[in-house]
């Protein structure tokens, strides 16, 4: 299972959200659960919420993503860097054939994107 945390998603799992809390144990607990932390949305959910990307760049089970040459091409393209690079993150690559679910506490702002979402609204 691969999942992108997008920054709502991020800000949640610093303020309790049970849902994301599940998904960030099973991360770390289950070797086939891979949970991803765009750099991008990483910086919008820590000016919304001071700390959280410490936070959460300290659990064992997320992957920070950096902006390589694909993900800046791609953020180029696109109105914010977060949902840009959460965006470019969730699409197919060769270690994730099927792409990867997009959590995020705003489902709505998926709307119209070539993603699956997984709602995390308690």
């Amino acid at each position: 299972m691969h999942i992108v945390l997008d920054e709502t998603a991020m800000t949640a799992a610093g303020q309790g959200n049970v849902l994301a809390s599940r998904l960030i144990h099973r991360a770390h607990a289950e070797a086939d659960w891979f949970l991803y932390a765009p750099s991008c949305a990483l910086v919008e959910a820590d000016r919304d919420r001071p700390g959280t990307a410490e936070h959460l760049a300290a659990l064992p089970g997320i992957i920070v993503l950096d902006l390589d040459l694909p993900a800046a091409l791609a953020v180029a393209r696109h109105k914010t860097w977060a949902s840009a690079h959460c965006l470019h993150t969730s699409q197919p690559t060769a270690e994730r054939p099927d792409g990867a679910i997009v959590a995020t506490t705003d489902p709505k702002r998926w709307e119209g994107e070539p993603v699956r979402v997984l709602d995390l609204t308690p």
